[in-house]
């Protein structure tokens, strides 16, 4: 069998461009799960602080760092899940994830939630992932 991914969007539920509904995976691969990425830089600053946006480029540019020391990019995201600040302005987010992930043929599957409060009171977005390598 060769191993893929495949992105499924069901009759019967919603189409958007910017997620797929389910992500099945065949096949020899390896998968890789990334830990909650905040806005912090290589040299442990918070990048900015009160600006979603901002933060959000950060976050992205280290799941990015992430997943080539692992040998997999964005395309290999079969799972997102966003931890988003209450009272945050969600589209300043969305516009700046999209850098990232506004071009990938198939999006992945995306959970997002709004949360009280993340480990520091100066995270305003969080995002954790899980990628599909396939392998021979």
């Amino acid at each position: 069998m060769t191993p893929q991914i495949q992105h499924i969007n069901p009759e019967g539920l919603s189409k958007n461009p910017a997620f797929s509904q389910a992500v099945i995976t065949l096949g020899k691969g390896k998968t890789v799960y990334i830990g909650g990425q905040d806005a912090i830089n290589a040299q442990g600053r918070i990048i900015g602080i009160g600006d979603i946006g901002v933060q959000t480029d950060q976050v992205m540019q280290n799941l990015q760092t992430a997943l080539t020391a692992c040998g997999a990019t964005f395309e290999h995201i079969v799972k997102l899940t966003i931890f988003i600040v209450h009272g945050q302005d969600l589209r300043l987010g969305f516009q700046a994830s999209q850098k990232y992930l506004g071009g990938l043929k198939n999006p992945p599957a995306i959970s997002g939630m709004f949360v009280a409060a993340l480990a520091r009171p100066e995270y305003l977005v969080e995002v954790e992932a899980i990628a599909f390598i396939p392998g021979e």
